[in-house]
């Protein structure tokens, strides 16, 4: 069948009105249009809306008008926790390393990864400040590696939600750098300190904090603190000190970001957290000032550390 010239697909007789052509596909006549814009569109390009069909073209723009909810702390409302699954495959892939360094699980810490990455205050003296940080991937064993996993999961995921991906990171890190300046400032010299539970307490603060921004009974955070640090008093060889450094850093970055004004939130909340790493470098200076300056040698397949003068 063909159209007679000057005539538009789907008109009638001579005499008959045509359909104007869909926006989108001129060639198929319609009478529908869009409630929103007005111009013609075939069934294949409308969607219901509240009130009549809008264009496809419409409800892009719509969308991308919107504005999407966000937490307190300014994090979009929906999004999926990433940044807890990533760093917990982080620790786990460094523990993978070490186990099969050393040749056992449960004895990674002979590791040469381990003796490299672990905060031994003389080797920090020493100018390796990295250590600070690398150790806060390390894991003595199977077992302290599960419980802290556990606790990141548990913990990280609610915070992430809430904070959002880069304000989640800079406390993670932040609260980790907070526990090892900690056990720099005031731990043992001789004795070397691993593990992600800075941070992980960082994110108990973190959690308490929430809880009483949003007017939720902070009685169990508090309680599930209290008895973290009593076993960290109890038992030998787990670090007070960076479990504390790291809950007070955490507690405070956290604070910032949930209670930082809507008007001004990203500038209080960037300022908070410059603040604390700023202090905690200060302090770092401090104990670097107090220590004088060391050197670290290998002998016998043993770091051996000591003052120089």
């Amino acid at each position: 069948m063909t159209t007679p010239p000057g005539q538009h697909p789907g008109s009638g007789s001579e005499g008959t009105p045509s359909l104007p052509g869909c926006v989108r596909h001129p060639d198929r006549a319609t009478g529908l249009s869009c409630t929103r814009c007005g111009r013609p569109a075939c069934p294949e390009c409308l969607r219901d809306a509240s009130v009549g069909s809008q264009c496809v073209d419409c409800i892009s723009e719509g969308a991308r008008t919107t504005r999407r909810p966000k937490t307190l702390a300014g994090a979009p409302v929906g999004a999926k926790p990433i940044v807890v699954p990533v760093l917990i495959a982080l620790n786990v892939v460094v523990y993978l390393i070490t186990a099969a360094q050393a040749g056992n699980p449960m004895g990674n810490a002979a590791s040469e990864l381990f003796g490299a990455w672990a905060l031994w205050p003389p080797m920090v003296a020493a100018g390796e400040w990295w250590r600070l940080f690398t150790s806060g991937f390390l894991h003595f064993g199977l077992l302290h590696l599960a419980l802290n996993m556990f606790a990141l999961w548990v913990l990280g995921r609610d915070l992430e939600l809430l904070l959002g991906r880069l304000r989640f990171i800079a406390v993670y890190l932040v609260s980790l750098m907070g526990g090892g300046i900690a056990v720099y400032l005031f731990g043992e010299l001789q004795v070397q300190v691993a593990g992600a539970s800075g941070a992980v307490f960082g994110l108990m603060g973190g959690i308490a904090i929430a809880a009483i921004r949003l007017k939720v009974n902070p009685r169990q955070a508090l309680m599930v603190i209290g008895i973290n640090l009593v076993i960290s008093i109890t038992i030998p060889g787990i670090s007070l000190l960076g479990h504390v450094g790291g809950l007070v850093v955490g507690a405070l970055a956290t604070a910032g970001m949930v209670f930082a004004p809507r008007q001004r939130r990203d500038a209080v909340q960037i300022g908070v957290v410059v603040a604390l790493i700023a202090l905690l470098v200060v302090a770092f200076l401090i104990r670097e000032a107090q220590l004088g300056e060391w050197t670290c040698m290998t002998i016998d397949g043993r770091e051996t550390c000591g003052r120089i003068g």
